[in-house]
């Protein structure tokens, strides 16, 4: 072996090694690691992520984290996304984090981000369609696995009805919308932004509402997560709360703030924002969601949205981890 040959063999064994470490090596000659990362969401019906994204806040802190959002286009899509492992961190409604745990998805609600009225059945100006059981034999737009479809299926049950006695068109939240002013529905289970805008623009009506049959906004985490990352986990809340304390003192910039985002006018923003949602509660998972996810189970178990009563039972014992936003609450 030439001395040539034994140089390149020794300079390639030496990067083989620093490539197996994953490090690099700083200027001083150490082994610095690579940057961690932190993926989370995004969403139009959560504007506290909205804040916390356009802030940096976690950016700025966390100097050596790669921190990704990602737009969740509904609770479904948030699941979908904790479920393939692609966000560590999602948005959803409370029902929907119930379906997911309890067929499932590894996740744990961290937090609570609001109590919105976001959701309620609505119908295109000039329908017949006054209340909930003249919808039966009728086409209605709704996403499933998110909370306008689990409030379709508790109205439905109210007034005597079932999922089977509709014809439940499977479309996300911005298709709804359209496919009910085009006509092509006779109602559609509406989601905030996009419901309030349809009533400014298109004079839709909301046909039924109960607020009773929002859940809660729940801020869900991979389980894997929490448990290699409790530190980042714990950044995350305490980004939540410093939003919903940004949200209490700038209104009107929080108004724009969604109106930019979601591309509303300010009008229809402040009708979401200062109307429907309610930001000013306790971010800490507990008796309160609980107790509203009670009465949403037996309707998951009925319309089959779960695999099984005892899965479902089983989930929501286990689903609630306060012990972030509990620590994030006594901080601020």
């Amino acid at each position: 072996m030439t001395n040539m040959t034994r140089r390149r063999l020794l300079l390639t064994t030496a990067l083989v090694a620093t490539l197996a470490t994953g490090c690099v090596q700083g200027e001083s000659g150490t082994a610095t690691p690579a940057p961690g990362q932190l993926r989370l969401d995004y969403a139009y019906y959560n504007p506290l992520s909205l804040v916390i994204r356009k802030q940096h806040w976690l950016e700025d802190e966390l100097k050596d984290t790669k921190v990704t959002w990602v737009l969740s286009a509904g609770s479904n899509k948030a699941n979908e996304n904790l479920r393939a492992e692609t966000i560590d961190v999602g948005s959803t409604a409370g029902a929907a984090a119930l379906q997911a745990r309890a067929n499932g998805t590894p996740i744990k609600t961290v937090g609570i981000y609001t109590r919105p009225e976001w959701t309620a059945l609505v119908v295109a100006k000039g329908s017949p369609v006054t209340e909930v059981k003249q919808l039966k034999g009728r086409k209605v737009a709704a996403t499933k696995g998110t909370d306008p479809y689990f409030f379709l299926l508790q109205a439905l049950k109210e007034a005597g009805l079932s999922g089977s006695d509709v014809e439940v068109v499977n479309l996300q939240h911005a298709d709804g919308r359209t496919a009910l002013e085009r006509g092509d529905v006779d109602a559609w289970a509406g989601l905030d932004p996009l419901m309030a805008q349809s009533e400014v623009d298109a004079g839709s009506k909301l046909v039924y509402r109960n607020p009773a049959f929002n859940s809660y906004g729940f801020l869900n985490a991979r389980e894997a997560f929490l448990t290699e990352h409790p530190d980042l986990a714990q950044k995350v809340i305490d980004a939540y709360e410093r939003a919903r304390a940004w949200v209490a003192a700038n209104p009107d910039e929080a108004v724009q703030l969604l109106a930019a985002e979601a591309k509303l006018t300010p009008e229809v923003a402040s009708v979401v924002l200062k109307e429907r949602t309610e930001a000013k509660i306790s971010p800490v998972p507990g008796a309160e969601q609980r107790a509203v996810l009670e009465r949403i189970l037996p309707t998951l178990v009925a319309e089959s949205q779960v695999r099984s009563e005892a899965e479902a039972r089983t989930a929501l014992d286990t689903l609630f981890e306060p012990r972030f936003a509990e620590k994030a609450q006594a901080s601020s």
